[in-house]
């Protein structure tokens, strides 16, 4: 019988820590949303890690010649938790948020094609850890 409630307890507290993650993830994504509205419409994707601490996370996108974009990062509810950085293949820094307040979004084009690598991490002074999430976008 103890042993059973020990299961009981494990499983229940699985189900809610999972439940309060989902929600928290839907209520941040529904954040990177409200930044992600006409003229510019999302890739369909979510890109989403859970950080702790100074983890990085590492996204990867081919941004074309002649369109415009939109990036939009956000972890939890309030703005300026996330830095995200953009990097051409050689690791080149193109723009960081950083440098802005941590701003929840940047709009930018390029001249040409090109991949680019996104990084993202929680700003230590509010998070220690949380879900990093950012949506990309194009100008229709």
């Amino acid at each position: 019988m103890k042993k059973t409630l020990i299961i009981l307890s494990l499983v229940f507290a699985f189900v809610f820590v999972s439940n309060k993650a989902i929600a928290q993830l839907d209520s941040t994504i529904m954040l990177c949303r409200s930044h992600m509205n006409l003229p510019f419409l999302s890739d369909g994707q979510s890109y989403t890690a859970l950080l702790n601490g100074d983890e990085v996370a590492e996204f990867y996108a081919t941004f074309y010649g002649g369109s415009t974009y939109r990036i939009v990062g956000y972890s939890g509810t309030a703005e300026g938790n996330i830095i995200f950085s953009v990097y051409d293949q050689e690791k080149n820094l193109l723009f960081t948020n950083n440098d802005y307040e941590n701003i929840p979004y940047w709009d930018f084009e390029f001249d040409y094609s090109m991949d680019c690598i996104i990084e993202a991490k929680l700003d230590a002074k509010y998070l220690t850890s949380g879900i990093a999430v950012l949506l990309i976008g194009f100008q229709q």
